[in-house]
């Protein structure tokens, strides 16, 4: 098992910290992993993309040229990123902000309406945990008990009471996903 997987999006958004989460869980399950971000000099509010490989074999190199999964969160991210997702892969995205949505037909794509459906909870802030929750219905490449120890393992002792909210948001998140069908 091999999965090369990019988040993508603006600064702010929680992509680095999906990313920590999946190289935690990954580690708790034993795989390889790696964890590579990558963000502008404006952080907050910038474009902000991680690299996470996760396997049960040695990994060659944290650097990847193309992608087993995408998961996309602003427009920029999609012009960038959904050329580079593998034939047969997957893409998913949040629908929020995108105005030009993914065209590819040879790979599976998903929707998310994580950013609307965060907020008519008046929980934004579990925005990327729900998308996580998605993206481990579409490709369980983890267990959700590692993902739960990944979780408290990336978040501040302060933070450990939100627990309980980010596991529902998870399990949220695998519930509003939908495959798009071109």
């Amino acid at each position: 098992m091999k999965e090369t997987l990019i988040i993508a999006g603006f600064g702010g958004q929680g992509v680095l910290s999906m990313g920590k989460i999946l190289a935690y869980s990954g580690v708790m399950q034993d795989y390889e992993v790696t964890w590579m971000p990558s963000y502008g000099p404006e952080m907050r509010g910038g474009t902000a993309n991680v690299t996470v490989i996760l396997s049960d074999k040695k990994i060659s190199s944290p650097i990847a040229h193309e992608f087993d999964t995408a998961i996309i969160l602003n427009q920029q991210s999609m012009e960038k990123f959904e050329p580079l997702v593998k034939v047969g892969g997957t893409l998913i995205y949040d629908t929020n902000g995108i105005t030009r949505h993914p065209v590819r037909k040879d790979i599976s794509i998903y929707a998310i309406d994580a950013t609307a459906e965060a907020a008519r909870l008046g929980q934004a802030k579990m925005f990327n945990t729900m998308i996580l929750g998605g993206y481990l219905k579409v490709r369980p490449v983890v267990s959700p008990e590692h993902v739960m120890v990944g979780l408290k393992k990336s978040l501040p002792e302060r933070a450990w009471k939100l627990l309980p909210q980010n596991e529902e948001a998870i399990r949220h998140g695998a519930e509003i996903i939908r495959e798009v069908k071109l």
